[in-house]
């Protein structure tokens, strides 16, 4: 059976994610910092016939992500799709928003270190298997604002932009190889009645954004994806 690797696994993007790929015959490794939340998205996938597996992690602790990472390769035999996609959904030590003007060195470095650092922590630890093997899938998700900047998230949206950079960069080099790395920016605000989104703001669930991720597995042209409203 391929494996999926989610990492920044929760209730909402990371359990559709989860089904998607799931529902199509892969394991499912899910990484992410609370053990008890990823044991209850491991129950529910279970229940939906969904083989998966808790390997907790903090991304800005780069030995843990290493470590879930190769644990979840020992448990499933390989990873054959990485999924990249932290997002906090409570307060994570340093973790600031800050409007363009406010940025600062100290306000920007943990943002990087959460959206950037884990990103290429995460990458490194899959590729070479996945190179040797000349076949692998690397999915980084960003928020639209790593396209289209918007003055609340001054400090996020750099981090972000530099990671889609990397990643469109990365795909070019491995052009070839068998192995795709592919960006998503979602360019809405994911569930309804979102705390803090601007009124107005377009929404959408993570039902209807994950079969991009599945999307861009399949069409390996494609190193990059946009979902807007």
């Amino acid at each position: 059976m391929p494996t999926l690797a989610i990492v920044g696994a929760g209730p909402g993007m990371g359990l559709a994610i989860a089904r998607t790929f799931g529902g199509r015959g892969f394991d499912v490794a899910l990484i992410a910092r609370t053990k008890e939340k990823l044991e209850t998205l491991v129950a529910q996938l279970g229940q939906e016939g969904i083989t998966a597996a808790a390997f907790p992690a903090d991304v800005l602790d780069r030995a843990s992500l290493t470590d879930a990472l190769d644990a979840a390769r020992a448990r499933f035999g390989g990873i054959d799709v990485l999924e990249y996609s932290p997002a906090p959904h409570s307060p994570v030590p340093g973790l600031t928003l800050a409007a363009p003007s406010e940025v600062t060195v100290d306000n920007l470095q943990p943002v990087i270190e959460y959206a950037f650092y884990g990103a290429i922590t995460a990458a490194r630890t899959v590729l070479p298997a996945m190179r040797e093997a000349g076949a692998g899938t690397l999915l980084f998700t960003t928020g639209g604002g790593s396209v289209d900047p918007l003055p609340m998230f001054g400090n996020t949206n750099p981090a972000q932009a530099a990671l889609r950079n990397w990643v469109i960069n990365l795909d070019k080099e491995l052009a070839g190889t068998g192995v795709h790395a592919a960006h998503v920016a979602i360019n809405v605000w994911i569930g309804e009645g979102v705390v803090g989104a601007p009124e107005g703001s377009p929404t959408a669930t993570p039902e209807q954004i994950a079969p991009l991720y599945w999307d861009l597995h399949e069409n390996r042209d494609r190193s990059e994806a946009v979902f807007n409203a």
